[in-house]
């Protein structure tokens, strides 16, 4: 017996859940040295601050502005001043390395008869540059820029149920990030936390069907 049943679209979260968010800052260690670490860090966690600040003062960007200033902000805390290294961390950024076990995972999916997409705060320039990089089949890449505010805005996990044509309930969300997977939960979808990093659960509203620590973890859950 699947853990997770009726089940007709599985949907994504893209940064930090499909794609590796400090991939860009890893492939410059040799410039960066020891400080690529906490630089990732700071660019992401700058980069999810902006969208929700951007958004409670209603001062929408597209979500490629909000990375490079978010890694302005970073290079600055870290003294790094090199015009050449801040366009290789964000041409590395535009399409990001997939995590290992994403294309199988995703193939097997699709295999089984569920819709596959992701949902994200990523402008779609960048959306589509990541999943063709990845060489990812999906039915569908949604971004945040059709409605103009950032998650977790109720709004935006709409947008799955409508381009996908799946009833909320039947949609399995998956996400590495806490605050949106709790969201998610909260707004009515079947939510597996991708819990990458071993972190406490979120003291949120929300119902969190299962946890796992990679995407390996989704097939069984779904009988798959």
């Amino acid at each position: 017996m699947a853990a997770i049943d009726n089940i007709d679209a599985c949907v994504f979260d893209a940064y930090g859940t499909l794609f590796d968010v400090a991939a860009a800052a890893s492939h410059c260690q040799e410039e960066l040295g020891d400080k690529w670490g906490p630089l990732a860090q700071t660019w992401r966690d700058k980069q999810l601050q902006y969208t929700w600040l951007r958004s409670l003062m209603h001062e929408y960007v597209p979500f490629w502005q909000i990375t490079q200033d978010s890694l302005d902000y970073a290079l600055a805390m870290y003294g790094v001043d090199d015009a050449s290294l801040r366009k290789k961390l964000l041409d590395i950024y535009f399409e990001l390395d997939a995590y290992p076990e994403v294309p199988a995972v995703l193939a097997t999916l699709k295999a089984g008869g569920k819709k596959v997409a992701t949902l994200s705060n990523g402008s779609p320039d960048m959306l589509n540059a990541a999943v063709n990089n990845a060489k990812l089949d999906l039915d569908a890449a949604i971004s945040v820029d059709r409605v103009g505010i950032y998650k977790p805005d109720p709004r935006i996990y709409q947008l799955a149920c409508d381009d996908l044509d799946v009833p909320t309930s039947r949609i399995c969300f998956m996400s590495s990030n806490a605050w949106d997977a709790w969201a998610a939960a909260n707004f009515g979808f079947q939510v597996v936390w991708v819990n990458r990093f071993g972190q406490p659960p979120e003291r949120l509203p929300g119902e969190i069907r299962e946890m796992i620590s990679d995407l390996n973890g989704l097939p069984p859950l779904l009988g798959l």
